[in-house]
């Protein structure tokens, strides 16, 4: 990578994180998905996820200790509300806010990959720079980001309901709306074995109500059944 590369990389991290990274590697690292890897195996040694690894525990931990700090609630009801902050979709559209597409590297194939498996890819990115911006600048800037981008969506999840499991509330509203329980349906793979990117669909009767994707088949039913949920929601408000 060229100097002018690099400080593209290094211009992000001003501009939308508000510092420098002393170790511009580990955001390079970060935004490098493993398809880029194999195939420039010469030149690249690293992709990211063992960066995406820790991220991920970062979040849950910042995510964990706001919401045990700011709400006295049991911890059933905290776990939901945690698992709607950090669900992919959440993630993604962090990540789509963010803006670090274009400083993703990936191969030619995933570069034509479709707009839901590029999503679970910025997804995972979320959490790469997590684990980058944790290793290079410390706890505190790590939670402050997380706080900048993903726990400001607190109000909002509580306001539409949607930290509650999404597959059981959406069997409740389909039986009350249409007396009829949900089916999931997986439409569509992408992907190597070790990498895949699964898309279901969550129909009621036969109309399709939602979408998912994830890396697990589990993963893509909640997210579908998450969109359900909206679905109804948005008949709901129409007809109040």
């Amino acid at each position: 990578m060229n100097p002018s590369q690099i400080d593209e990389y290094q211009s992000f991290a001003r501009e939308k994180l508000g510092f420098e990274f002393h170790d511009i590697n580990l955001l390079i690292t970060a935004l490098t998905h493993r398809s880029y890897v194999n195939e420039h195996k010469t030149s690249v040694k690293e992709h990211n996820e063992r960066l995406e690894f820790l991220g991920d525990a970062v979040l849950e931990l910042v995510t964990s200790d706001f919401l045990y700090r700011t709400y006295d609630e049991p911890e059933g009801i905290m776990t939901a509300w945690r698992s709607a902050l950090v669900r992919t979709e959440s993630i993604g559209a962090s990540g789509e806010e963010l803006g670090y597409g274009p400083l993703v590297r990936l191969s030619k194939g995933e570069k034509h990959g479709s707009d839901r498996a590029h999503a679970v890819i910025l997804a995972d990115c979320f959490e790469a720079v997590i684990g980058a911006i944790y290793l290079d600048q410390g706890y505190e800037t790590a939670r402050e980001f997380i706080t900048k981008w993903i726990l400001v969506k607190i109000d909002k999840i509580l306001e539409d309901g949607s930290w509650r499991d999404p597959k059981s509330y959406l069997q409740e509203l389909a039986q009350h709306s249409d007396s009829c329980t949900p089916s999931y349906r997986v439409i569509g793979e992408e992907g190597p074995d070790h990498d895949k990117i699964f898309t279901v669909g969550v129909y009621v009767g036969k109309q399709l109500k939602g979408t998912g994707t994830g890396h697990s088949k589990q993963e893509a039913e909640g997210n579908a059944a998450a969109e359900g949920v909206k679905v109804y929601l948005k008949a709901q408000k129409k007809e109040s």
